[in-house]
């Protein structure tokens, strides 16, 4: 995952005042016990449905501008990050709950399944 890039590929309008981003890391632990990575798997096709209809619901929620998210998929190890999801909204708030309530819906309800690697 290219941070920096992403960061330099955002794009906003003169009326958004909030861009919040959130970097998901991989911990050294899982369920108390030390793992060196976590090989996450997903159902492709679903996973992408999945995700537009939370972008769909989140523009209802928030008049947000946009929304990027990249979750990787295959081995990541600790310390690497897992996912990124960037929000763009007029306003810190908006901004904010817009990207916590994503990130708790995708846990939910996108089939990415994670195994943990010792």
């Amino acid at each position: 995952m290219d941070e920096a890039r992403l960061l330099a590929q955002r794009a906003r309008s003169g009326d958004m005042g909030a861009v919040v981003y959130f970097l998901g890391v991989v911990r050294g632990t899982e369920a108390g016990a030390a793992i060196s990575a976590i090989e996450y798997e997903a159902f492709q096709r679903m996973a992408e449905h999945q995700f537009n209809l939370l972008f769909d619901e989140l523009e209802r929620r928030w008049p947000i501008e946009s929304v990027r998210l990249v979750h990787r998929i295959g081995v990541v190890k600790v310390s690497e990050p897992s996912l990124w999801v960037e929000v763009v909204a007029p306003h810190r708030e908006e901004a904010f709950a817009a990207c916590q309530w994503l990130i708790e819906e995708l846990k939910r309800v996108v089939p990415i399944w994670k195994k943990p690697l010792l």
